[in-house]
């Protein structure tokens, strides 16, 4: 069952907007939290009905919130002026008839021209929206080997974009009779289009962000025996050191695994896993939990970059912060 939603009382005057429906709770674990959430931060929801919201990104040129329905093979936009509407459909499939429960776009980003990049998992592919309105295909395979179902990305300060591919979007996920490559990898796309493997042994690789002064990558891992959070070092030429584990999420309650994940500037990972979304500190420790208890899939920076946008099942939330977005 879904958490009930339920309304703040207030009293406004005439004309302010009414208070949107608010979700879940925050779990305080660390003093250090108060820093960056307010006593009285509360977690607004925004959309209610989707299938499974994924991959939010902030549209800075048009003052908007893009994210994925997945199932649906779509991308909504979202504004406080306009509400909710489609974007783009379809998103991540293109053929004819089905593709699997899980055809369209999941992870988005914009590159350093403001072009979206899209994650695609039917057409398994890394896409580019050109300003025109036509998509070009900047990575589909690896050594002549298609990828599984892109997941997730994010855009280096020097034009690479790293991406994860684990099976899920795959019709029958790592079993799937299509699967070409034989690993789940973590990837660099640089920007000659030269791809190339930055870690090849994580059993399934889901979110990836970067850090601030892009020095510093983190993978989530979805995996049940190891819901990983890992840390790694970008090397000159942008391959990844061996990286370690910055926290291991094995032993928290509540639904869901580790997803998508965002750094704040002062180097906090923020991402999505059993409860709802984590809040770690640099040196790996848990300073609390936006608990939304529904599954969560993802999260991104908003607004001024201190918005933090949450996609949470069929929900698109949004919670006040008092930190920023790394690269805001």
């Amino acid at each position: 069952m879904r958490l009930l939603l339920f309304l703040t009382a207030l009293t406004l005057p005439l004309l302010a907007q009414t208070p949107r429906p608010t979700l879940g709770s925050i779990e305080r674990l660390d003093p250090a939290l108060d820093a960056l959430l307010a006593p009285d931060a509360k977690l607004e929801v925004l959309v209610a009905d989707r299938n499974w919201s994924e991959g939010p990104v902030w549209d800075k040129a048009n003052n908007r919130l893009l994210f994925s329905d997945v199932p649906e093979n779509t991308i909504f936009q979202w504004s406080e002026q306009d509400g909710l509407s489609v974007f783009m459909k379809p998103s991540g499939f293109t053929g004819p008839g089905n593709y699997g429960r899980e055809p369209g776009s999941n992870g988005l980003a914009f590159d350093k021209e403001g072009r979206l990049l899209c994650c695609e998992h039917g057409d398994r592919r890394i896409s580019l929206l050109t300003k025109d309105g036509g998509k070009r295909t900047l990575a589909d395979n690896f050594e002549g080997k298609r990828f599984n179902s892109p997941n997730d990305l994010a855009v280096h300060p020097d034009g690479s974009i790293y991406f994860t591919d684990p099976p899920y979007g795959l019709p029958k996920g790592p079993e799937d009779p299509t699967r070409e490559s034989d690993i789940f990898g973590v990837y660099r796309l640089a920007p000659d289009g030269k791809v190339t493997v930055v870690d090849a042994i994580l059993d399934r690789p889901n979110g990836i962000a970067l850090s601030h002064d892009g020095k510093h990558a983190f993978v989530a891992q979805s995996h049940g025996p190891a819901p990983i959070i890992k840390k790694y070092t970008i090397q000159p030429d942008g391959s990844f050191d061996v990286g370690s584990t910055l926290f291991n999420c094995k032993d928290l309650d509540g639904r869901g695994a580790p997803d998508g994940l965002k750094i704040d500037q002062t180097g906090n990972v923020w991402t999505t896993g059993p409860g709802g979304v984590l809040i770690i500190s640099p040196e790996g420790k848990l300073l609390g939990r936006i608990l939304t208890g529904q599954n969560t899939a993802n999260c991104a920076w908003g607004n001024d970059g201190s918005t933090l946008y949450i996609t949470a099942d069929a929900y698109l939330c949004r919670i006040q912060t008092k930190s920023k977005g790394a690269g805001w």
